[in-house]
């Protein structure tokens, strides 16, 4: 397919570039809310990944970008950020022919460096979704650039929230804290959860004993926090009784400087988020 032979692009018609597990999630999210398959267009290049994405959801696949994005309103990157440039270059022809409402959600990535790549003079919306967001239980930071109007956040909107809530951000230097707690944040926990396993095997806890405890606990402490209308300080308050065991638990990681701690980490994948856009900019693929 050549510039010319772009088709107009159809509204409703969604086109994904790239068909990994976070596309996945949202075409099974799309699909589930009552989307057609036929309305869903996938490039993917790998041969295995392509051909289960048809298997599982009957929806179109291509080989090639572009025949993937032939005739598509909307285009979703879902593509490794480190190949994200020689694809936008690549597409900038249907690009400016088709006009799109473009969704990114390639970390690091910026909607000045995603329009310039693309040719220019799109609406483009950078999201910033989670892991959780495989299970339907993430989270999504969104920012659109100035050309994308009400139509296009809605439909962005819509594209993310299967996986999730989603939260809009008017500033998208702000995305890399997003990237930084959300982003990177199921990882603390995860870390925090095989501090906790270990923890309870050197107190003498089978292993089966230990995982149960430790994983519902996790579980039902993230829903109080969400379900229920307290801070996590509050929450945190009505298990610690003073000269108790959770106090005694408390002091050690106060003592340890644990806010402090997680102060740093979060500010460290902030700016390596900063870093990661840069690097991009500055070093297209071969």
């Amino acid at each position: 397919m050549t510039d010319t032979d772009a088709l107009p692009a159809t509204p409703g018609t969604l086109a994904f570039i790239g068909g990994g597990n976070m596309a996945r999630s949202l075409i099974a999210g799309l699909l589930g809310d009552g989307t057609a398959a036929a309305s869903i267009q996938v490039a993917e290049p790998v041969p295995g990944v392509r051909e289960a994405l048809h298997r599982d959801f009957d929806v179109p696949v291509f080989s090639d970008n572009s025949d993937a994005v032939a005739g598509a309103g909307t285009w979703l990157l879902a593509a490794k950020p480190q190949v994200m440039r020689d694809i936008c270059e690549a597409l900038s022809g249907p690009a400016q022919a088709a006009s799109p409402l473009v969704v990114s959600i390639a970390a690091g990535i910026t909607t000045a460096q995603l329009e310039r790549w693309l040719g220019g003079g799109l609406p483009i919306v950078r999201a910033m979704p989670n892991t959780p967001a495989l299970l339907g239980a993430g989270v999504t930071g969104l920012f659109a650039n100035a050309r994308v109007d009400a139509d296009g956040r809605a439909c962005a909107e819509r594209l993310l929230a299967s996986a999730g809530p989603v939260v809009w951000l008017d500033d998208e230097a702000l995305l890399d804290a997003v990237t930084a707690v959300s982003g990177s944040g199921p990882a603390y926990v995860f870390l925090l959860a095989e501090a906790m396993l270990d923890a309870a095997r050197a107190q003498g806890l089978p292993e089966a004993a230990a995982r149960t405890l430790v994983l519902r606990t996790i579980l039902g402490a993230a829903r109080m926090l969400v379900e229920e209308d307290a801070t996590p300080a509050e929450l945190r308050a009505r298990v610690t009784s003073g000269g108790g065991t959770t106090e005694a638990a408390i002091e050690v990681f106060e003592h340890g400087r644990l806010p402090a701690l997680v102060g740093d980490a979060i500010d460290a994948a902030s700016r390596r988020s900063r870093e990661l856009s840069r690097q991009f900019e500055q070093a297209p693929c071969a």
